[in-house]
């Protein structure tokens, strides 16, 4: 095995575009890559010094939305640019927004899935960033991904993963197993 220094290569990293309020109360995105799932009510992202950022130590309230293969341009973009420099950066997205009915925060139409999250904690604050601990206050699905349980159905997401070690995207595939039930077939063989 070829062994590598340490990195962030944590695998797989998902696409996260967080929406705000800037100052004059234009909604504002971003995209981070470095989040994930606290505990069952609460998620963490890792947050750099960013226009987002100063929205945030304002308000405390964001959604955050899972970007897919159909968003994939926009939502990279809206990581390559910022709200300081591009004031007309969502204009370009086409993305079109509704306020957020648990925070005061975008909610943009154009992904499957949105969390209304309000920040509980900020962890190692520094001049470059913290990161953040949020309560999940609401989840948002459209119709169109409901499964006939009415709940979301992931696979027909098209959500994509932020790839580190070559910087790209991927395309996450269909189901492959069930969980805590594949493994089963091993308890058969003691």
């Amino acid at each position: 095995m070829k062994e590598f220094k340490p990195k962030a290569w944590m695998l797989p990293q998902p696409v996260l575009v967080i929406g705000t309020y800037n100052t004059d109360g234009t909604p504002n995105a971003m995209n981070a890559a470095w989040g994930g799932q606290w505990d069952e009510h609460e998620i963490m992202i890792s947050m750099g010094a960013h226009a987002t950022t100063a929205n945030l130590d304002r308000c405390g309230e964001f959604t955050v939305a899972f970007a897919t293969q159909e968003t994939l341009v926009e939502a990279d973009y809206v990581g390559l640019v910022s709200a300081r420099n591009h004031p007309d950066k969502m204009e370009r997205t086409g993305w079109k927004s509704t306020r957020a009915p648990h925070v005061n925060a975008p909610l943009f139409d154009c992904f499957p899935m949105t969390m209304e999250c309000r920040i509980k904690e900020k962890l190692y604050p520094s001049e470059t960033g913290y990161y953040i601990v949020a309560e999940i206050l609401a989840i948002h699905c459209h119709e169109d991904f409901l499964a006939a349980d009415g709940l979301p159905d992931v696979e027909r997401m098209h959500l994509i993963t932020y790839e580190p070690v070559h910087h790209g995207y991927l395309a996450l595939g269909p189901r492959v197993g069930s969980a805590f039930s594949a493994g089963k077939a091993l308890t058969a063989k003691q």
